[in-house]
């Protein structure tokens, strides 16, 4: 089933995601109660101040500061076309992104790691939170499940079994693709971000992981690996 989809049909996305605040004592104070409140059976024997730095997982007190796409093209050897939208104001980035996806026809299917447990929805909190209209190719209300057009390369992997979370980078060692975590990892994204104001090292970071995850879709249809050079970034 998997190898009769056409990949010039997929678009393979990916978000990085951080704090909304740069500590926790900036914060409003009703939302640091919040806050404490959400995470306290996570935090265990941490403070909601220590914990804080994971903020960005939930999408009511993250943002998202960069949005990766790869679009397969045609061609004698296939290859992969990359864009990024990083913004330190989260509408600008969304918009863009939004606009991207008006030009694509409503069939378009898009594909991410863990994409149905985090990338998707927190795409649209994220966007309903700042007034954007959710793209069709987002929706999913009213939608019997065989209509939504999400690919999750994480729940492929499952094959029914969802007891387990499997990282994509344990994912590309196993299948011998080269590793997107040769630099940092998704727990340094909001230091990189916050004191380090390197937001175009987190745009790298994530457009590895795109590819990462489209060379994991090649695998998972028994394909070759698309070509460094065969891979261009717009």
């Amino acid at each position: 089933m998997l190898e009769q989809i056409d990949l010039q049909n997929v678009l393979v996305l990916d978000i990085e995601t951080v704090p909304q605040y740069p500590q926790f004592d900036k914060v409003p104070d009703g939302l640091q109660k919040l806050w404490a409140a959400k995470t306290q059976y996570q935090r265990k024997d941490e403070t909601p101040d220590e914990f804080y730095e994971r903020a960005g997982i939930w999408a009511e007190f993250g943002k998202i500061i960069c949005i990766s796409v790869g679009i397969f093209t045609p061609g004698d050897t296939i290859g992969l076309r990359i864009k990024s939208f990083a913004d330190h104001d989260e509408t600008v980035l969304l918009k863009q992104f939004c606009i991207l996806l008006k030009k694509q026809p409503k069939t378009l299917l898009l594909c991410a790691h863990n994409g149905k447990e985090f990338d998707f929805p927190y795409l649209c909190r994220r966007m309903m939170i700042n007034g954007i209209a959710i793209p069709d190719q987002l929706q999913i209300a009213g939608k019997k499940p065989w209509e939504v057009g999400h690919l999750d390369t994480m729940e492929l992997w499952k094959f029914g079994d969802y007891k387990s979370y499997t990282s994509l980078n344990l994912l590309t060692e196993i299948f011998n693709i080269p590793t997107p975590k040769d630099d940092i990892d998704g727990s340094q994204v909001g230091h990189v971000y916050w004191v380090e104001n390197a937001l175009e090292r987190i745009c790298t970071y994530c457009q590895k992981d795109v590819v990462a995850t489209a060379q994991l879709l090649r695998r998972f249809r028994y394909e070759d690996l698309i070509l460094d050079e065969n891979i261009t970034y717009v």
